[in-house]
């Protein structure tokens, strides 16, 4: 039963993912270099620290590959996913801040609990829902974004043009029904290290 559980939850991450697929961009950073405000070399630095991150991330402990999740962003490094204990969190932390390059470290990694299938299929229809409403809301460029949901709460990445654009992205999360909390970490082009010419 617990392989049945895990094969439809795997197949359903799959396909919520299948939406964001395209948006990847050539380093795999999660935002498309075309329509992505940080320069190319800025770029191609954040995915150099991204693939350091995961492999040093995997090296501690090969359970880490599916358990957590890291993005860097301006040399900023965001961390989610679930551990078993507080002090996993606090290596893990560690290991962000010895990255090099980093400019800061915001770390949201959740102690694990029992599994709950019920609650993991709504995380992953909210994520569902909010990458839908920003893919068909106009003013918003839903390829800079990154959404990870953990307990009805939403964790948001990216970065705005504008402060209007990141206030209609969490308005956009506030909306969608069930949501408890939005955890927005959106950085603004002005306040981006090196700007794309």
């Amino acid at each position: 039963m617990k392989i049945k559980i895990f094969f439809l939850l795997l197949i359903s991450l799959i396909l919520s993912g299948c939406i964001g697929v395209s948006s990847k961009g050539i380093f795999g950073t999660g935002v498309s270099v075309a329509l992505d405000p940080r320069s190319v070399g800025t770029q191609i630095d954040d995915s150099i620290m991204q693939k350091n991150l995961s492999t040093r991330i995997i090296l501690l402990d090969k359970k880490y590959l599916l358990s957590i999740n890291s993005k860097v962003l301006d040399g900023r490094i965001f961390l989610t996913g679930k551990v078993d204990d507080p002090e996993e969190k606090l290596k893990l932390t560690k290991l962000a801040w010895e990255t090099n390059g980093v400019r800061s470290v915001r770390n949201d990694i959740k102690i694990k609990e029992k599994f709950n299938f019920k609650q993991s299929a709504k995380d992953i229809l909210i994520t569902s829902q909010l990458r839908t409403a920003l893919i068909f809301n106009k003013n918003i460029k839903a390829t800079n974004y990154q959404i990870d949901t953990y307990k009805k709460k939403i964790y948001l990445y990216g970065i705005s043009l504008t402060t209007e654009e990141k206030d209609l992205v969490i308005t956009e999360a506030k909306e969608i029904l069930d949501v408890e909390d939005v955890i927005a970490s959106i950085l603004l082009v002005d306040d981006l290290r090196i700007q794309k010419d």
